[in-house]
């Protein structure tokens, strides 16, 4: 009578009901615990399933070899022998295992290296498509002189527009009906605004203080590493990213995977902006000196939809205004331009006669009623504008550099400015500087700047990032996070509040997107 798990004669026997097998007790019982099935069947087996059986105690006697020395060396000498050959068939495995991890390295150092010419190729054939584009004698499409105006395949034919006396193209100038539009969307959200109360939803700062990264995503090229532009949609939890590898990525946080990589700017993508609302589209701003519109489509691909040559310079920032039908852009050019989304016409392009020579913007932002735009230039001025009549009502100095980012708080009141002297907090009521930030030292410049949608944060990027909770013009704004860059690159480039400020999106100089929030918030989300 064996034991049916160990072979052996069991020394507290019990027999199984449902099989009538024989097992050690304490090996039964321990099987049972972690896999609740009979070992031989796999029959569910519990332990009131198990009977004992009463047997007399056996004496097991001793092994002949043990019984004498010279049977106990034996024995030691077998069980040596059999070590020593073990162990040479573990060397023999080991050596193999080497030889096939090498060949499958040189292997994959070989699918890369074909990986980057074929990429290399492909970027050249693009580069010689884009030229023979520009080549193409106007007699090609002078069949579509009609057209014209609007957008073909994406591009639009901006020579063919007339020209003033300036010899700059003449708008169209904002309608008094796009006034009326603007001003009765501001009256709506401004009255709203006095009725706001956070949502409970919101991330407490409890929570925030013990945000860690939960995830990091590889979106763009090795070859060019760096995001330097980071948008969310807040209802369908999506980001946008731009690179400098040329390509802008969106990317759908839940699910952790890339919806779609926009390719078709020439230079780096230095703003994204996400259109709220279902209609999936995308705007862009590169160094190339273009705007391009992106549709989304049912099978999750992207499409150009407008290409805007409008700007002279690099275009530096992309705001959207809260009617998601029309939007702004600002560039280095010393103009902002004010857009109509759905025929991506420039309606207005406007340009600060006071402005020193060579004074480009360098960042811009709406304010959240509309009526309001704030841009920041390349000389450290702030400048406040009147979009109805794209007039300047006001301007803010005391920075150092650039003026690199900005962000409107919710409550309509706060404006956060950065440049390379820290971040400045502006108080629109009174239109002054209330309080001054420099959490990363005069020598680190600060990249970038968020309010969360509720306006009860404020986040602050450089060679970190930095998370204050928002207080009023008198009191202090406390510290209540930092997180470490850990791209190892120590800048840290683009910083957006997602969802009800549960995770917290931030770009670096490398390629990778990195997801920070509190882990069962993941783990709940994933679930769900």
């Amino acid at each position: 009578m064996n034991c049916s798990i160990s072979g052996e004669v069991p020394e507290e026997p019990v027999v199984s009901k449902k099989s009538g097998l024989v097992y050690e007790k304490r090996l039964i019982e321990r099987h049972i615990e972690d896999f609740g099935k009979c070992p031989i069947t796999g029959e569910p087996l519990s332990l009131d399933d198990i009977i004992p059986i009463k047997a007399g105690k056996i004496v097991k006697p001793r092994p002949l070899q043990a019984a004498s020395i010279p049977g106990m060396l034996g024995m030691f000498q077998i069980e040596w022998d059999s070590l020593m050959l073990a162990n040479f068939a573990l060397e023999q495995q080991l050596h193999t295992a080497r030889q096939e991890l090498s060949h499958a390295l040189y292997q994959h150092d070989a699918a890369c290296r074909v990986i980057a010419r074929l990429k290399k190729e492909r970027d050249e054939a693009r580069s010689l498509l884009a030229q023979a584009e520009r080549q193409i004698p106007a007699s090609v499409t002078a069949g579509h002189e009609a057209h014209a105006p609007r957008l073909s395949n994406g591009k639009r034919a901006a020579e063919d527009e007339d020209l003033g006396p300036d010899a700059k193209r003449i708008r169209p100038g904002i309608s008094a009906n796009i006034i009326s539009e603007l001003t009765e969307c501001n009256a709506t959200l401004s009255l709203q605004r006095k009725k706001r109360t956070i949502p409970t939803t919101l991330a407490p700062f409890e929570d925030i203080e013990s945000y860690t990264q939960l995830s990091s995503f590889p979106l763009h090229k090795t070859n060019k590493p760096g995001i330097l532009s980071i948008d969310v949609h807040y209802a369908k939890d999506i980001i946008a990213t731009g690179g400098i590898d040329t390509n802008a990525v969106v990317f759908d946080r839940p699910s952790g995977q890339i919806i779609s990589t926009l390719s078709g700017h020439s230079k780096k993508v230095t703003c994204v902006k996400i259109v709220p609302g279902d209609d999936g589209i995308v705007i862009t701003g590169s160094g190339d000196k273009t705007v391009r519109l992106w549709q989304g489509s049912g099978n999750g691909n992207y499409d150009c939809r407008h290409v805007l040559k409008d700007h002279t310079a690099e275009v530096q920032a992309v705001s959207v205004h809260a009617t998601n039908k029309y939007f702004v852009t600002a560039s280095l050019d010393s103009t902002w331009c004010f857009y109509d989304l759905s025929t991506g016409l420039c309606l207005s392009q406007v340009a600060d006669s006071l402005g020193s020579e060579g004074e480009g913007y360098t960042s811009a932002a709406l304010h959240p009623d509309g009526l309001i735009l704030g841009t920041g230039t390349s000389e450290a001025v702030v400048k406040i504008w009147d979009v109805k009549t794209q007039g300047n009502v006001a301007k803010f100095d005391g920075h150092t550099g650039p003026v690199t980012a900005m962000s409107f708080s919710e409550n309509g009141y706060f404006l956060a400015t950065a440049a390379s002297d820290g971040v400045r907090l502006w108080d629109l009521r009174k239109l002054k500087n209330f309080r001054s930030l420099a959490p990363f030292g005069l020598d680190t410049p600060t990249n970038s700047v968020d309010f969360d949608h509720s306006g009860t944060y404020l986040a602050i990027a450089g060679s970190g990032v930095q998370i204050y909770q928002v207080a009023n013009v008198k009191t202090e704004w406390p510290l209540i996070k930092i997180l470490p860059d850990l791209s190892g690159t120590g800048k840290v480039t683009a910083v957006k509040f997602g969802v009800d400020a549960k995770t917290i999106a931030v770009g670096s100089m490398d390629r990778n997107l990195r997801i920070f929030g509190l882990p069962e918030n993941e783990s709940n989300t994933e679930e769900s």
